[in-house]
């Protein structure tokens, strides 16, 4: 509705009031309804070798040194639950040589120190991976970044999950929409802050970074796929690096 089909103006100005007071409403209710998981000052409900992690300047350190290279992956772990349907907020920051990842739907491993296995939002400082769809010690890439795939599997409990695996990508995927990759990279910040948004629905799993998405995956596969689990972020074997994460907020649906 045009503004000139108003004969009151006063009456004009009461409706966008009243629509300012309710989206400031729903904003603050929306914001709400998400709850910090990490203090900000202490590792107070998270579990990870102190080796690699600690608090800085409010948020999580992880940090590989020269002296100090590791042999596995290692994560720092949410002990608060094991989510099912949830959405995910945070910002993080890394250093060039870096490789991290945040997993949910997890499960820690009984045989190796502060390891997870499950889906991984990929990062990585050089952003080739970052925003993809990882599964960690699993069916390995779910879908590059600008992919909207559709996993299927086997209905064989007994079938090895590495024999439908092929230079590091599960090969039972379909791919449904492609953007390119190089174009999205150009919303990822190098050595700044970005912040990750996860949207985890039922058997759909979506990463935005920077409100932008990056990877859509419908996971179809029920022998292999995950409904709830761990959350944590990652420390990757490799040269020295350093990952900060921040502002880490949890809501569940």
């Amino acid at each position: 509705m045009k503004l000139k089909t108003f004969s009151n103006a006063n009456i004009f100005i009461l409706v966008i009031a009243i629509t300012c007071v309710c989206s400031v409403s729903g904003l603050a209710q929306k914001k709400k309804d998400f709850k910090p998981i990490f203090d900000g000052k202490t590792l107070t409900g998270w579990e990870g070798d102190p080796v690699y992690w600690r608090v800085e300047n409010g948020a999580i350190v992880g940090e590989i040194t020269a002296d100090k290279l590791l042999k596995t992956n290692t994560f720092i772990i949410w002990k608060g639950g094991a989510p099912k349907n949830f959405e995910l907020k945070l910002e993080y920051k890394i250093t060039t040589d870096g490789n991290s990842g945040v997993n949910y739907r997890s499960e820690q491993l009984s045989d190796v120190p502060h390891a997870l296995r499950g889906y991984q939002a990929d990062i990585d400082g050089m952003n080739r991976y970052t925003g993809q769809n990882y599964e960690e010690r699993g069916r390995t890439t779910l879908a590059y970044r600008g992919q909207k795939t559709i996993i299927s599997g086997t209905d064989d409990p007994k079938a090895a999950a590495k024999d439908f695996v092929k230079n590091n990508a599960w090969t039972k995927v379909e791919v449904k929409e492609s953007m390119n990759k190089d174009s999205l990279q150009t919303f990822i910040k190098t050595d700044d802050w970005n912040e990750v948004h996860l949207i985890i629905k039922g058997n759909r799993l979506q990463h935005y970074v920077n409100g932008v998405l990056m990877s859509d995956v419908t996971d179809n596969d029920k022998v292999n796929r995950k409904m709830s689990g761990l959350i944590g972020v990652q420390v990757h074997v490799g040269p020295p690096m350093r990952v900060e994460y921040r502002n880490i907020m949890l809501k569940e649906l």
